[in-house]
């Protein structure tokens, strides 16, 4: 077995264990750069469990990266870019969920890639985006704003209006997520929006505190305008 399969399978024994997240101090035992390869494979594993935790695993890979050296987890973040480029070939699944955990765990990679994370929702020419035409590949987009917006609000701003477009959005994780992170951002403006939604049933898997739950968008709706309510 080579060395990069026998570390992957190392890396997804940790990531299936009932206490994963407490494991995940044992990916220290690697260097950064090391984990990378195998957390960008178990981003297409068959267990969707996996595939979250693997993105959590990825946003502290790139957290630890960052602090090692700038330039490293540069590179890295251009190699998550590139894979949701057309050109690449590839359609990029998990990568901007990646790309929001990787921002919310780390202040100097926020602060360069923010803008670059908040622009696959800008459906605007007028805008500088690179809005994502593929529905569920927006949808971890719109899942790493939220995660973003948990920890460092300001840096979404820009995302806002566009937010409050989404709640329109065909998909309903898309219009569950945007509701989500408008709650987080306590955006007062997206109230009505959100009370429009609270009748809407229909469901998606959504990662929250460590663990997929079906949500669906009225509850989600619901409690951000609980949220925005109270903030007011």
């Amino acid at each position: 077995m080579s060395g990069f399969r026998q570390l992957k399978q190392t890396v997804r024994a940790i990531l299936a264990a009932p206490d994963w997240n407490a494991r995940l101090d044992e990916l220290a035992a690697w260097p950064p750069a090391q984990l990378t390869g195998p957390l960008f494979g178990l981003l297409l594993d068959r267990d969707e469990d996996i595939r979250w935790r693997a993105v959590e695993a990825f946003g502290l890979t790139a957290a630890r990266l960052a602090d090692t050296g700038m330039e490293q987890a540069r590179v890295l973040m251009r190699s998550c870019m590139w894979r949701l480029n057309e050109e690449s070939g590839n359609l990029g699944w998990g990568i901007p969920e990646c790309i929001g955990a990787s921002l919310a765990l780390h202040e100097g990679l926020a602060r360069e890639y923010h803008r670059i994370l908040c622009s696959y929702i800008f459906d605007d020419p007028a805008r500088d985006g690179n809005y994502l035409d593929h529905a569920l590949l927006r949808r971890g987009a719109y899942w790493g704003i939220a995660r973003l917006a948990q920890v460092r609000p300001a840096l979404v701003e820009p995302a806002r209006p566009f937010l409050m477009t989404a709640l329109n959005d065909a998909d309903p994780g898309n219009r569950g997520l945007a509701a989500w992170a408008l709650g987080i951002l306590g955006a007062a403006e997206a109230l009505s929006g959100l009370r429009a939604l609270a009748g809407d049933e229909a469901s998606f898997p959504l990662f929250r505190d460590g663990e997929v739950r079906r949500a669906t968008v009225g509850g989600l709706a619901e409690e951000a305008a609980g949220i925005v309510e109270k903030s007011a």
